[in-house]
């Protein structure tokens, strides 16, 4: 790995290791972390340190680290906690290149904990020293070889690094692992990740030789932008597979507005994985199920799968779960029809799904397979085997074994995936398959699903990233304005005329609004506009006017505005007897469309996320809304637009003409640059925006904006 980040060659291929706090005791870190090393057949000098020991486990002890004949490349450290920086020290002035703190006591205990972490990270740059954890359970580099952990199991040699953020994961996944015959490249325990992190390992295992997927167990990200940029770069050089956990929605509650409440750090995860290209799982059943697929399966280039049966009932439900999970049933050619019509027998299905029969023999199974691996327009196929009175599963399975190492030019690529269904009937077969690197699974369903994964990865990976700067003609000295009289009057809500203000120097429609402070003014407003109109309390305490009837619509004479003003203003003060008001808004009805919501979401660690969905009053009942990371352009929009219950409205139901979904996108474009330019900007609910008819554009209704100033 010396292609990797500066220091990550002496990480995992060091060629010297000292183990700090070496025991002679069985069963403690030290000593199971010293035993693990030299167990594992690690080809450098081991030095293991221990003030009252001669020796440990045969090997000549020293008593402290400055007695070491000279500098180290990884220190494991096993001590106390309290004497982890005096160690640290030591390891720093003798030169040591990476230090990794297996011990607890650190950030996770809070308080005293906290501070001794920060000192041990400022000590080790002081000395130019990387640092892995503290807390965590060490790391396992397969092919160097060695093991410096105190796990209580080695791991199979594979080609899927794992990193994880929990010790105990890691020692649980690797003694399932042995079992599932599931091999690694590294495995790492990051701990509370205080120097180097999740960030930095993704990196540098994307550009190593021996592993081909990376699979991720992420409690948090630190350092959030940086994440983007390198998932970005390593899920194009080798697929990324993360379960997420500490996904809590119990913080949005306090974020006032619609946009906040809807997005949570499981929405912010979502966007941000979605934009890199990682691939999201649940569970750590199917994270290492599909790391097992994508170290051993091709990636394919497309979603067209071919299935070949013996049985029709599992050929339906595999073709129902292509629907489900976005595959294609591959389309065959004339030339395999003919192909399959003149090698099976004539009652078997020559289109896809291929049924070959209930009496199929592995070779008829091998026939079918080779001519359908041959057709051009099959991406990706899967093998369905049920076992009935004349089946023999164990020769099927070394039939496919067989077709798939025979299998050249236009079978190249192409993933083959199994679906032996039953138990002990077909359990050798699935053993051959699974030694030779091919996946069977006990349902089709479950097939098709991890295909699908591999599909959507091969999109990314084979289509260009199309980079759509967003270059509106905007006008920020506007936006400047407002946010800085806000600023000076120390408001973080801005008045609705105000975030108008914002919105339409972004190129967004909104209709006439006056701010208006007492009756006569709001008649004026009214008069001069033209009736109806719709008055709303002003007041940057209250967000949500509606849920205390601030709101009044369709007025329609004067009389009808000074009974509203009073109406308004005795609501809200009711409600909220210490409020602000400064007034209403008196507001032009305007014809209505469509309701969504367009928002902004700024998440701390990743910045903003634009939110769209269903809008109106219903907003926070359906709470149905999708959420994407800033910049969005036009484009990404759409797919936005497209992936929500709000689309099959837009595009018009029961003859109802079909919405400006391109005027809405590009909306939805602007808000996203305008949360770019103006990081002052926390929250943003433009709700609803009307949408009208195709040609006629969107305009906002109603909008609320949240503002942080500097220092607050």
């Amino acid at each position: 790995m010396a292609s990797g980040p500066e220091g990550f060659e002496a990480v995992f291929r060091p060629r010297s290791v000292a183990v700090i706090g070496a025991s002679r005791e069985p069963g403690s870190v030290g000593h199971e972390t010293l035993r693990n090393i030299i167990g594992s057949g690690f080809p450098g000098m081991v030095y293991p340190v221990n003030p009252r020991a001669d020796a440990v486990l045969g090997l000549r002890c020293y008593r402290s680290v400055r007695d070491l004949p000279g500098p180290v490349d990884l220190g494991v450290v096993a001590v106390p906690a309290g004497i982890v920086l005096e160690v640290a020290e030591e390891a720093g002035e003798k030169g040591f290149r990476n230090l990794m703190v297996l011990s607890a006591g650190f950030k996770e205990a809070g308080g005293e904990g906290l501070r001794r972490e920060k000192l041990l990270v400022d000590l080790c740059r002081r000395h130019g020293m990387r640092l892995i954890g503290p807390n965590c359970l060490g790391l396992i580099s397969a092919y160097t070889p060695l093991n410096a952990s105190f796990a209580p199991v080695s791991p199979r040699k594979g080609n899927i690094a794992f990193i994880s953020q929990s010790g105990a994961l890691v020692t649980s996944v690797l003694d399932w692992s042995i079992g599932e015959e599931i091999g690694f490249s590294y495995v790492v325990s990051l701990g509370n990740c205080a120097d180097l992190n999740e960030t930095d390992f993704i990196e540098a295992l994307s550009l190593d030789p021996n592993t081909r997927v990376i699979a991720a167990y992420i409690e948090g990200v630190g350092e959030g932008g940086r994440f983007i940029r390198v998932a970005e770069e390593a899920s194009r050089r080798k697929p990324i597979l993360v379960i997420k956990s500490g996904i809590s929605e119990a913080g949005a509650r306090a974020i006032s507005s619609h946009t906040g409440s809807l997005a949570g750090s499981r929405a912010a995860y979502r966007a941000v994985f979605e934009r890199t290209g990682i691939i999201h799982v649940e569970s750590v059943e199917e994270l290492f199920n599909l790391a097992r697929l994508f170290s051993t399966q091709p990636i394919p280039r497309g979603r067209n799968l071919a299935i070949v049966t013996n049985a029709g009932g599992p050929g339906i439900i595999a073709t129902d779960a292509c629907s489900q999970y976005g595959l294609n049933l591959a389309w065959l050619s004339p030339e395999t029809i003919s192909l399959l019509r003149s090698r099976l027998p004539r009652e078997a299905s020559w289109v896809n799904p291929i049924d070959v029969l209930g009496d199929a023999t592995p070779e008829r199974y091998g026939e079918a397979l080779k001519v359908v691996l041959g057709d051009k327009g099959v991406d990706s196929l899967l093998v369905i085997c049920s076992p009935q009175a004349v089946t023999r599963p164990k020769e099927i399975a070394e039939e496919i074994v067989k077709v798939r190492g025979m299998a050249v030019d236009d079978a190249e690529g192409k993933p083959i995936v199994c679906a032996f269904m039953g138990g002990g009937a077909v359990s050798e077969a699935v053993g051959i398959l699974s030694r030779n690197g091919i996946p069977s699974y006990p349902f089709p369903e479950k097939a098709v699903k991890a295909l699908s994964y591999l599909s959507k990865y091969g999109e990314g990976v084979f289509k260009p990233r199309v980079e759509e700067p967003l270059n509106y003609r905007v006008d920020r000295e506007t936006v400047k304005t407002v946010l800085e009289r806000a600023r000076m009057e120390n408001r973080v809500n801005l008045l609705m005329v105000e975030a108008f203000q914002i919105i339409s120097a972004y190129g967004l429609k909104t209709p006439p609004s006056v701010l208006a402070q007492n009756k006569v003014q709001a008649v004026e407003a009214a008069e001069e506009m033209g009736y109806p109109v719709a008055l709303k309390v002003a007041s940057p305490q209250i967000i949500h006017k509606t849920d205390i009837g601030g709101v009044k619509l369709n007025l329609r004479d004067r009389l009808e505005v000074e009974d509203a003003f009073d109406e308004v203003l005795r609501n809200a003060s009711s409600y909220m007897p210490e409020a602000r008001i400064i007034g209403v808004i008196v507001q032009k009805m305007v014809e209505p469309g469509r309701e969504v919501i367009v928002g902004v979401h700024r998440d701390p660690q990743f910045g903003p996320l634009i939110m769209f969905g269903l809008g109106g009053i219903y907003v926070n009942v359906l709470r149905e809304a999708v959420f994407k990371l800033a910049p969005v352009s036009a484009r990404e929009a759409l797919k936005m637009i497209a992936e929500t219950k709000a689309y099959p409205i837009l595009r018009g139901v029961r003859g109802e003409a079909p919405s400006d979904i391109e005027s809405l996108a590009e909306a939805i474009s602007r808000v996203s640059q305008l949360s770019l330019d103006f990081e002052e900007i926390t929250e943003m609910d433009i709700n609803p925006l009307f949408v009208y008819e195709r040609g006629k554009g969107c305009a906002a209704l109603d909008a609320k904006i949240t503002v942080k100033h500097g220092g607050s």
